[in-house]
């Protein structure tokens, strides 16, 4: 069982510690943040909170059953009725469905709290995994892209809610 919780302050420390503790097993397939930050942590978590405050964005950590932070799964760029979905799961939690959960969970959140009505989402070619948790949820493919010089793929869902 795993659950959403909105981003707030008092996340700091847990999610500082698990982006140190993955830092290496997430730039193995997508961009590393850079030392910038880690060493700017705080402000640019003051930085997310402002923007979710402003509606642009919406971030969320994902919490495991023993309450433990395991990933984080974000919808950015927020405009018009769309989103940009992000997600990173953290590597003791990978493989286990999480991801698919996670994204599960956020794409009823978007549809119902957030009322959006699309979402995209991007990965690269080599990132069969991300791939597979996007089309388990309902997207599909709409173009090709490159991301970071690496070929990639974007990917969309129209969100409905659900009667009832």
């Amino acid at each position: 069982m795993l659950t959403l919780e909105r981003l707030r302050a008092d996340h700091a420390p847990a999610l500082l510690a698990f982006e140190r503790e993955n830092r290496e097993y997430f730039a193995r397939s997508i961009s590393d943040r850079g030392d910038a930050y880690f060493a700017e942590f705080a402000s640019l978590l003051r930085a997310r909170l402002a923007e979710q405050d402003d509606g642009v964005c919406h971030f969320h950590v994902v919490m495991d059953d023993r309450g433990e932070l395991v990933g984080r799964v974000n919808l950015v760029d927020v405009e018009e009725g769309d989103a940009e979905l992000g997600y990173r799961i953290g590597e003791r939690a990978a493989g286990r469905g999480v991801a698919t959960a996670a994204v599960q969970e956020v794409c009823r959140l978007a549809a119902t709290q957030y009322r959006l009505s699309t979402l995209t989402a991007v990965t690269t070619l080599d990132n069969v995994a991300s791939m597979t948790v996007l089309e388990r949820n309902g997207f599909t493919v709409v173009t090709d892209t490159s991301i970071n010089g690496r070929p990639g793929v974007r990917y969309r869902r129209r969100l409905v809610v659900a009667p009832g």
